[in-house]
């Protein structure tokens, strides 16, 4: 019996399947809000992706939980997102937030 040992996937093949998953990024720096139950918070959005963004925001966010995230002055436009991961910053926090409204979605076109 012929046993096949096949290598570890290199970081590039990693990567690949995770672009594929969520699309290409593309930088933007549009101010968003996120707001949860009796909490808000605001910061700017450092790329955009078709499944999230990620963004700089000024008050910690919680990962796993779901917030209303608005770009720029689009108050009638909100999307529901979870945080993903969080890395806390002597000024802020960045954070990693995939949208949950549509599977694959595209961000609004004003981002």
């Amino acid at each position: 019996m012929l046993v096949s040992r096949r290598s570890p996937p290199s970081s590039s093949e990693v990567h690949a399947q995770r672009r594929a998953t969520g699309g290409a990024r593309r930088e933007a720096t549009e101010r968003v809000t996120l707001r949860g139950p009796d909490f808000e918070t605001h910061g700017w959005t450092l790329n955009v992706s078709r499944g999230g963004v990620r963004a700089i925001v000024e008050e910690p966010l919680k990962s796993g939980l779901e917030y209303d995230i608005f770009f720029g002055d689009a108050e009638d436009a909100a999307r529901k997102v979870t945080v993903v991961w969080v890395q806390d910053e002597a000024d802020g926090q960045i954070v990693g937030v995939r949208f949950l409204d549509v599977v694959g979605s595209v961000p609004p076109e004003n981002i």
